[in-house]
């Protein structure tokens, strides 16, 4: 299913940003996968990255409260904690903010939406 919905979903991400439409795209896709995929895109796009990051132990947690809702993570806090520690987050030349979700929003909601509309990001 993802060969099938990887190309489709950076399709469309072209054809919005060609129409000049706003938008959010949001994954937790690896840099090799984001990356080259989104370098081909920035001549059309004012690119700004939110990077969300939460502690292993609490995504863990959370995985629990939904049971089925990641069927194909790990199921340890060990495998969880060695899923972490090889994600290859994103890296583009482009301003970019990281955001801790572990509990609430650090920086604020405010801060990232600021953030996103063209301020800078204060760290």
């Amino acid at each position: 299913m993802t060969e099938l919905a990887l190309p489709l979903f950076f399709d469309v991400l072209r054809l919005l940003l060609a129409a000049e439409v706003t938008l959010v795209a949001e994954a937790a896709f690896q840099d090799h996968v984001w990356r080259p995929r989104l370098e081909e895109l920035t001549p059309l796009a004012d690119l700004r990255v939110v990077q969300c990051r939460v502690e292993p132990a609490v995504a863990h947690a959370r995985r629990r409260m939904k049971p089925g809702a990641h069927a194909r993570l790990p199921d340890t806090i060990e495998d969880w904690e060695q899923a972490y520690s090889t994600f290859e987050r994103l890296a583009i030349a482009a301003p970019s903010i990281e955001v801790d979700t572990g509990d609430g929003y650090r920086p604020s909601f405010a801060e990232i939406i600021e953030f996103v509309n063209g301020g800078e990001p204060d760290g």
